[in-house]
């Protein structure tokens, strides 16, 4: 059992907080996935940030700077501003939060709006720098079985 405090900033032990989470079991939440994932980049899990990731998306991750990321970055803080969840099915969210770190080229923050998708009973990062090659009226990406205009791209890009 580890006794290291998490990352992510909450205070708790990384075993009953995000640890949980790289262990396999499902976040309950989008803000627990988001931070759960800044916690994978301060310990190199990189298998797990690729596996929260949207699936269809998942291939298009370049694994190797992810990791050169993780790896060459001291990371030094996350503040999560706000979680917004919306309602019906599948079930979306954004999270907007703040990451520090500094590397070779000095210290860095990154305020960032992301957006997050429920299938299958497990939340999903949408990457915005992997592009979803679908059409607006194409099945959308996550499975929900409804059109992409009605479904995820309502919730990207904003």
């Amino acid at each position: 059992m580890s006794t290291s405090i998490c990352p992510c900033g909450s205070g708790n032990l990384l075993d009953a907080c995000c640890g949980h989470y790289h262990a396999g079991h499902p976040a309950p939440s989008a803000e627990t996935l988001m931070r759960s994932r800044y916690s994978a980049y301060v310990l190199g899990l990189i298998d797990y940030l690729v596996t929260t990731t949207l699936p269809v998306q998942q291939a298009g991750l370049d694994r190797q700077s992810i990791g050169d990321w993780s790896a060459q970055s001291t990371w030094l803080g996350l503040e999560v501003e706000s979680s917004e969840v919306f309602g019906g099915q599948p079930e979306h969210a954004f999270v907007t939060f703040t990451a520090r770190w500094h590397d070779a080229n000095g210290e860095h923050s990154h305020r960032e709006r992301s957006s997050f998708v429920q299938s299958a009973g497990r939340w999903y990062f949408i990457d915005p720098t992997v592009p979803l090659k679908v059409g607006r009226n194409d099945a959308c990406p996550c499975a929900s079985g409804l059109k992409f205009k009605k479904c995820c791209a309502s919730y990207l890009g904003s």
